[in-house]
């Protein structure tokens, strides 16, 4: 069974001094340093703008100044991760939310305004802005796991049962997207019949050989702690390898690396910061870090 070594634990610790934005060098010193909360929340701050949304390049490929919905699931996921997210944030959030909301009930990724800012192509070129699940079942699940009650909150949960009703195929971000709505939507025997359903559509967008390359989601993309509503997907073996795997894809620089083509300088360092502070979670999450590394204090 391979290790994160001390050794290279402290390798990845100063790749992120040396390379990781100012917001994932505060993350990784509360997730393994004892650091305090504060500095994230901090961090975060600076990219949230007077709409209650979040642009700024939070999310690396987005990098103009407007409010996104992308980024307003990459806040949520941050704040997560510090503990009960603060009720006003998370208000004024919905508020945004509300503001763009597609009329079918969801959001979608990017706004058109993308078009006009410095932003990866895909997503300048994108044509479809209309309500998807991803991200809107991300950012709903959230809301629900951390008691945030909203009329948008209400409306698009509505919009994420409607949509995973009708769904027969799912692709990985979607589906990632959509475990978390599972994950923590109330109606739990509702959330278990539809991930039961789902579940063989779900496993067949995954590549499951720890040797695959390319732009392709791995198990433990999907199910990154072992509580994860997706890790019974997988055979314990399966979880095995990719953790052995994802082991050995830690660069010789301390970090590790994206796996679908930059297209800016900038926003692959700060992907490889976020991407490294996310493996190392994922690897203590199940064991695979040899140095005993004291847990976060999460308040409340």
């Amino acid at each position: 069974m391979s290790m994160v070594t001390s050794e290279a634990l402290r390798s990845a610790e100063h790749f992120i001094w040396r390379n990781a934005r100012l917001i994932d060098r505060h993350r990784f010193a509360f997730h393994f340093r004892s650091g305090p909360a504060g500095p994230v929340r901090s961090a975060l701050e600076s990219y949230r703008n007077v709409d209650g949304g979040y642009g700024n390049g939070l999310e690396p490929d987005l990098r103009g100044h407007g409010s996104q919905p992308l980024a307003a699931a990459t806040a949520l996921g941050y704040l997560d991760e510090l503990g009960p997210i603060p009720r006003d944030v998370g208000a004024d959030l919905c508020r945004y939310l509300t503001s763009v909301t597609h009329a079918n009930g969801g959001v979608p990724c990017v706004l058109p305004s993308a078009r006009h800012t410095e932003a990866a192509p895909w997503w300048r070129e994108g044509a479809d802005h209309s309500g998807a699940l991803y991200p809107t079942a991300t950012i709903v699940g959230l809301l629900h796991r951390h008691h945030l009650c909203h009329a948008w909150r209400d409306r698009a949960t509505a919009f994420c049962w409607t949509r995973i009703g009708a769904l027969r195929w799912t692709e990985p971000d979607q589906a990632i997207a959509v475990c978390t709505f599972l994950q923590h939507v109330p109606d739990r025997p509702r959330a278990e019949a539809e991930f039961t359903r789902l579940a063989p559509a779900i496993r067949a967008g995954i590549a499951t050989d720890p040797a695959a390359t390319g732009h392709v989601h791995k198990p433990l993309d999907l199910a990154p702690q072992p509580g994860h509503i997706a890790r019974r997907l997988f055979t314990d073996d399966e979880i095995a390898a990719h953790l052995d795997a994802l082991v050995a894809d830690q660069r010789p620089d301390g970090g590790w690396d994206i796996t679908w083509p930059a297209w800016a300088e900038a926003a692959r360092n700060e992907w490889r910061g976020i991407l490294t502070v996310h493996r190392l979670l994922t690897l203590r999450a199940y064991g695979r870090i040899a140095e005993e590394v004291p847990a976060p204090l999460r308040v409340g």
